[in-house]
């Protein structure tokens, strides 16, 4: 596979300080989200041999899977700024202790109140755990490099759908001392998490300034360049971070996209099943993992090129959405070759285009705003994905088409596509990238 080098700056003192952030912070990210997002998913492996051991209802299972959710949503700006307030070591670790126990826990339910109470208390723990990745890039990693950083976090996602799978059916076959499978899938998984967590109370610093694996002179540096693209950011202030009106499209573009992947993500398997012509099996999900394998080369690829080229961020992004909204559009054709080809596309846009989105917020916002900013958007996407099975479902019905909901996936893709040029326009006159 050819490989694209991460943007680099002309100060090779700074370069070698990025790369020991890299190669210190990034590995140990990309695993716990890997197993965060795994145990936000899992849910779907134990929902039959649950039912069957423990009586849970079709009702709670999908109220269960969408109040996670509603309490994301709830707790996202509150545990980034705690995250703010007390340091990335100890909230990262601590919340990951804390969701990899609540999946533990998952393990040992009985009956249907207590499934939902742990599926709502996964979402409160969780909530602050991926915006405060987002947050500790933001202060590590300045800009020209964020995108490939935060690609590196996203390329989770597709790995988590198309490995972690088998990962879970492979655990829900266990039966040992006396526990069923199911139980085994969720204390395996979400004691890796916990693990990891404790680990990274040791192993993270808040900061580069107190960073033990920089020198003195690469902490100067690099704090250096990361206060000169603070300086053009507009506000460090939370109360006028609410007041930019950029935060609440950023908001709202977010909300839309985990409207649309979560729309798509939730049905991808059973559409699939329809175009092959089978039952939700082992076939269909083999084909299912095309589009997210597709994906991550998106994810890898383009937040890069990306980089290279800070002055066509945004246009970049939208391009993406422009190609998540196509990809949704065509999925509808009968033709099994032109609709995964076209679902893959849609992977591709819906997902690449995230790691570009998430470098924004920084260009605006800085210090408690920043952290505040990152979880407001983190909230609306929480929304947006609580909404997005709903919405299709309810769009079929009432059209009559079962094609009606992905047409409306698509026309929000182009919306946001709209959104996006419109932060553009706006960018030009509020804010600038700094370069190299």
């Amino acid at each position: 596979m050819m490989m694209i080098k991460r943007a680099s700056y002309t100060n090779p003192t700074l370069n070698v300080a990025i790369d020991k952030i890299w190669k210190r912070l990034v590995p140990l990210m990309f695993v716990l989200y890997f197993f965060a997002f795994i145990n936000r998913v899992n849910i779907g492996f134990a929902q039959d041999v649950m039912q069957a051991n423990i009586g849970l209802s079709d009702g709670a299972y999908a109220f269960g899977a969408s109040i996670f959710f509603v309490a994301y949503a709830i707790f996202g700006v509150p545990s980034n700024l705690l995250l703010n307030k007390f340091g990335a070591r100890k909230w990262l670790g601590i919340t990951s202790i804390l969701w990899g126990g609540v999946a533990v826990a998952t393990a040992f339910v009985q009956n249907n109140i207590e499934f939902i109470i742990l599926r709502f208390l996964l979402g409160m723990t969780e909530a602050g755990f991926y915006p405060g990745i987002l947050l500790l890039a933001s202060i590590y990693f300045p800009n020209k490099v964020k995108g490939s950083v935060i690609a590196t976090f996203i390329l989770c996602v597709p790995l988590a759908l198309s490995i972690g799978s088998p990962l879970s059916g492979a655990l829900i076959q266990m039966h040992l001392l006396g526990l069923q499978g199911w139980s085994w899938m969720f204390i395996v998984e979400g004691g890796i998490g916990a693990i990891l967590g404790a680990f990274a109370l040791y192993y993270l610093d808040d900061s580069p300034s107190s960073a033990r694996f920089l020198t003195q002179e690469e902490k100067d540096i690099l704090n250096k360049k990361l206060q000169q693209e603070e300086q053009v950011t507009q506000t460090s202030s939370i109360f006028l971070a609410f007041k930019n009106l950029n935060i609440w499209c950023l908001a709202i573009i977010y909300g839309f996209i985990q409207v649309a992947v979560y729309g798509l993500m939730f049905f991808l398997p059973s559409q699939v099943a329809s175009l092959i012509g089978s039952q939700t099996g082992f076939e269909a999900s083999l084909i299912a993992a095309i589009p997210w394998i597709c994906s991550g080369f998106g994810v890898y690829y383009i937040p890069r090129i990306a980089d290279h080229y800070t002055n066509h961020r945004i246009t970049i992004a939208a391009l993406c959405m422009v190609l998540a909204g196509f990809g949704l559009f065509f999925s509808t054709i009968s033709n099994p070759l032109i609709a995964i080809i076209a679902l893959s596309c849609s992977a591709i846009g819906f997902l690449s285009v995230q790691p570009i989105f998430w470098i924004l917020p920084s260009q605006i916002l800085s210090g408690p705003a920043l952290a505040a900013g990152i979880g407001f958007c983190t909230t609306i996407g929480g929304v947006g994905s609580f909404i997005a099975p709903n919405l299709r479902v309810q769009i079929d019905l009432l059209m009559h088409n079962n094609y009606a909901g992905l047409y409306t996936l698509s026309i929000i893709a182009f919306f946001c596509t709209f959104l996006i040029l419109m932060l553009s326009y706006a960018s030009k006159h509020n804010y600038k990238t700094i370069e190299a």
